[in-house]
Order: structure tokens, then C-alpha cells, then sequence
């Protein structure tokens, strides 16, 4: 999942937050600005009202009450007047008689009387905004009007009421536009607010995040400290001051795993080798005691690594078979000396108790968790199989057949034709090449032998390198092992 950057969560952040009080700041200015349209218009109705009741007066003391009519009308067109109505109170209509111009008193002209204060009703949802005032008229001694001198009444009593409807569109276009224009500022110090952060995080946090994080990793890599006078601010240049310390510390802990790694690998190196070493050594040791020719494990080791290298197996593998080669016949310590070593013929029992080396050999090695033990358990097993079937111990056939064991199967017996025994002289070259192409397919796999007669020279090279001086001591041992191909040569027989 991919996870937002700073500066996403930045501003979404900020401008929820800046969206919610934008809103709230927007309601609370449209209520505040709503009470305080309605004061104005309250203010205008009112001072409409003072304007008629004054001129009434006027009227009234003038004796020419018969323009009323005419004044209301004018009062009207100049000040967006839908409507007035003059209301008589009772001490009036006491003293005068009732008006046929006036207005009946409503439940809400009531009111304005009893209380003596104003009442208004503002209609600001309609199509037509409007606000109804019914202001009170009352006498007073007070101002340039004194109702005592016309009115028999005592001060504070309640002459009439003015009724008036005014429209007050203008006042609602105004507070519309009004209303607008902090809509239209506050949306733009809401985007004046982000730019501003989102250049704030892109300055002084991402640029300098991203900068510390790649000046880190060429410090690390180069060895070289972080310079924290590049940040210009204290958290980062902290920050890069504690990844100096940091780096510093990985840096001398690596520099001591690097030692402990080598270390390691010297000791596994020299484990390693000593244990090719005593593989090698028990090789060695079972030549002995076979009184096999000289050098036959040295050369078996030899042919075996040449051969795996050329068929192209990995070079782990190649190791493996090499070291491993040498305890191919290291069953024989547990074959009895009455049978390895006699000089004439095996009897059938005798040589059924020799091919028992190959188990006794597997049983020995195992057990080890050891990969060069484990290789050459199989070896030990598997070389005398036979790639038609008719090998020991299990008769296996084919690839069934571990290519370790073919490998040091094909090899151990080149090396005993081309090695001289006390039962036959050594093979020459083109007689152990014919022989063993004949048995390629029988006795050996086909793609093994056709290496191996490619490489042949090199084969050679090897067993020269390596020979033996003669089969002093030798038995027969090693062709009843081998088996009983009967196969004839110019200087002897061998029993492969």
C-alpha cells in the first residue's frame, strides 16, 4: 500500500481544519451580520417613524391635517414604505373622537400600547425581504414637540402608534454582497494559508528530509560525515549530527564483523581442508591396508575432478565429488584380511563377503550432516552399479545411478586397467579406450564414457603424473571386487 507524503498529509490536514472553521467563522458572521442587518433596518423604520410622527405634529399644530394624506404619500415613495397606518389611542379618541382614516388596533398595536415599546417583524426569507415596525407615539414635554400643549394627558401616556411596512431589499442585496465578499477573502486566505505551508514543508521538512536521507547514505557509503551547517534548521542539523554518531558506530562495528567475518572464514577454510585432508588420509590408509598400487586414491580424486568438470557440473558439485572420491572403497577396512588380502581366487561366499564393502562403506559415512560425508556415502554405496543393472549392491539402472557414483565408478576402473597388478600388467591407453567404449551403455553411462574419450589426453597427463612403480604385494582381491567380466589383454587378464 502505498503511504501519502508529508506534505499530503499536510494539507489534507490543514485544510480540513481550515475548511471547518472557514465554516464556522461563516456562520457565526452571517448570524452577527443578520442581527446586525436587522438593527439597521430596526434603525431605519424607526427614524421613518419619527419622520411621520414629527410631521403629523407639524400638521396637526398648522391646522391643515387635510394633507396628511398627500405627506404619508411622499413619506412613502422616498423611503421604500409598502405600507403606514396611523393607530389612535384611547386617551385621543377620548378627546377627539374616532378617526375615520385610522386603523383599527390589532392584538400586536395592543401590545405596543400596554408595553410602550416598539415591535418589529422582519420577513428576510421572502421573495420581497420586509420588516413591519409599529412604533409608539408618546407624550412628552421633552424635544421640540410638546404633546402636553395640544393633548389633555398626562406625560408618558401612549397618543398612537405608527404602522409601518418597509422593503428592505437593498438592505438584503447589500448583506448578500457583503456576505460574498468574506466568502470570496476567506477562501483566499484559506489558499494563501496552504501555499504558504505547502512551501513551509517543502522548504524547511521535505527538501531537507529527502537532502538528509541521501547525504546519510553517500556518508555511509563514502565514510564520510554529514555536514550539518547545510540545514537551516536545529532539528535537522541534530538529526544529522546523531547519523554522524551513528554512521560513525556501524562503520567500527562493521569494520569489526568484517574481521570476525574473515576470521570465520579462514577457520571454516582450514576446517574445510583439514577435513578433505583426513578424508584423503583414510583414503590413503585403505590403500594401504589393500596393498592397492601406489597413488590409486591420489589419481581416482584426480580423474574424478576432471571428469565432473567436463561434463559441466557446478563447481560445488566438482568439490564435492573430488574430496569425497577417496573413501570409494573405505568399506574394505571392515572386510576381513583372510579375504582382501588372499593371493589366489575369491570362492563365490568369499566374494559375495567382498561386495559387502560397498554397504559396510555407506553405513560408516552416513550418519554425517557433513556435505563432503554425505557425498561420499553415496560414492561408497553406488560405484559398483552398473548402468545396465547388473552392478551391486541394489542392481540399480540407468540415472537411477547417483552421477557420483558413475563418475567414480568409470574412473576407478580406468585407473585399474591402465595401473600394473601382481594379477596383470597395466593396460596400454588404446586398450583401456576400446574396452571402455565397448562397455559404454553396459557397464557405464554413455555420456560419461564420451567425455572421458574426449578428454582423454588429459586423463593421461593425470596418471603419469600420478604413476604407480608396480604391484608389489598385490592380491586378488581387487578383480574379485571388480567382478568377473573376463576380459583378456596382450600381458594378462583382468576380472572387472
Amino acid at each position: 500500500m502505498l503511504k501519502p507524503s508529508i506534505k499530503t498529509v499536510t494539507t489534507k490536514k490543514l485544510l480540513t481544519f481550515l475548511i471547518l472553521a472557514a465554516v464556522m467563522m461563516t456562520v457565526v458572521i452571517a448570524f452577527n451580520f443578520r442581527a446586525l442587518s436587522h438593527n439597521i433596518v430596526k434603525n431605519e423604520a424607526t427614524a421613518v417613524s419619527e419622520i411621520i410622527k414629527a410631521g403629523l405634529t407639524a400638521h396637526m399644530k398648522a391646522g391643515i391635517m387635510d394633507k396628511r394624506d398627500y405627506f404619508l404619500n411622499e413619506i412613502k415613495t422616498a423611503h421604500d414604505i409598502n405600507r403606514i397606518a396611523i393607530i389612535r389611542g384611547p386617551a385621543v379618541n377620548r378627546q377627539f373622537g374616532s378617526g375615520r382614516l385610522e386603523k383599527e388596533m390589532g392584538p400586536l398595536a395592543e401590545k405596543v400600547f400596554r408595553t410602550r415599546t416598539p415591535e418589529f417583524i422582519i420577513d428576510d426569507f421572502g421573495a420581497t425581504p420586509t420588516i413591519r415596525a409599529i412604533i409608539p407615539y408618546i407624550a412628552s414635554m421633552q424635544g421640540g414637540l410638546n404633546c402636553l400643549g395640544c393633548h389633555k394627558v398626562e406625560e408618558g401616556t401612549v397618543l398612537g402608534a405608527v404602522d409601518i411596512e418597509l422593503d428592505v431589499t437593498k438592505y438584503r442585496t447589500m448583506a448578500s454582497w457583503i456576505l460574498m465578499v468574506l466568502l470570496v477573502a476567506s477562501l483566499a486566505l484559506i489558499l494563501l494559508i496552504v501555499m504558504n505551508t505547502l512551501r513551509t514543508v517543502q522548504v524547511y521538512i521535505k527538501d531537507p528530509l529527502e537532502s538528509l536521507i541521501e547525504r546519510a547514505r553517500v556518508a555511509y557509503e563514502k565514510h564520510k560525515p554529514v555536514n550539518p551547517e547545510r540545514f537551516s534548521t536545529l532539528e535537522f542539523e541534530n538529526v544529522a549530527k546523531e547519523i554522524n554518531l551513528f554512521n560513525r558506530d556501524i562503520i567500527a562495528n562493521q569494520e569489526l564483523l568484517k574481521q570476525l567475518n574473515h576470521s570465520l572464514v579462514e577457520l571454516n577454510n582450514e576446517i574445510e581442508d583439514t577435513l578433505r585432508e583426513t578424508v584423503f588420509t583414510m583414503g590413503v590408509i585403505e590403500e594401504q591396508r589393500s596393498k592397492e598400487t601406489k597413488n590409486h586414491t591420489r589419481r581416482v580424486t584426480e580423474y574424478s575432478r576432471l571428469l565432473a568438470s567436463r561434463l559441466g557440473l557446478p563447481e560445488r558439485d566438482v568439490e564435492l565429488i573430488a574430496s569425497a572420491a577417496p573413501l570409494h572403497d573405505i568399506g574394505k577396512l571392515g572386510i576381513p584380511d583372510e579375504i582382501l588380502l588372499k593371493p589366489g581366487k575369491l570362492s563365490e561366499k568369499e566374494f559375495e563377503a567382498m561386495q559387502n564393502h560397498t554397504a559396510i562403506g555407506y553405513s560408516m559415512l552416513a550418519h554425517s550432516e557433513r556435505d563432503i560425508l554425505k557425498a561420499a556415502a553415496v560414492i561408497a554405496h553406488q560405484h559398483h552399479e552398473k548402468w545396465d543393472g547388473t552392478g551391486y549392491p541394489w542392481g540399480l539402472q540407468g540415472e537411477d545411478i547417483h552421477i557420483y557414483g558413475r563418475i567414480v565408478g568409470l574412473v576407478d576402473v580406468f585407473d585399474a586397467l591402465l595401473s600394473r597388478r601382481h594379477y596383470k600388467a597395466a593396460w596400454p591407453l588404446d586398450e583401456v579406450v576400446a574396452w571402455i567404449k565397448k562397455e559404454s551403455g553396459r557397464h557405464f553411462d554413455p555420456a560419461l564414457v564420451d567425455v572421458l574419450l574426449e578428454n582423454v589426453d588429459e586423463f593421461a597427463a593425470i596418471g603419469a603424473r600420478y604413476g604407480s612403480n608396480g604391484g608389489e604385494g598385490e592380491n586378488s582381491a581387487k578383480a574379485a571386487d571388480a567382478g568377473a567380466a573376463g576380459v583378456s589383454a596382450p600381458t594378462g587378464s583382468f576380472q572387472k
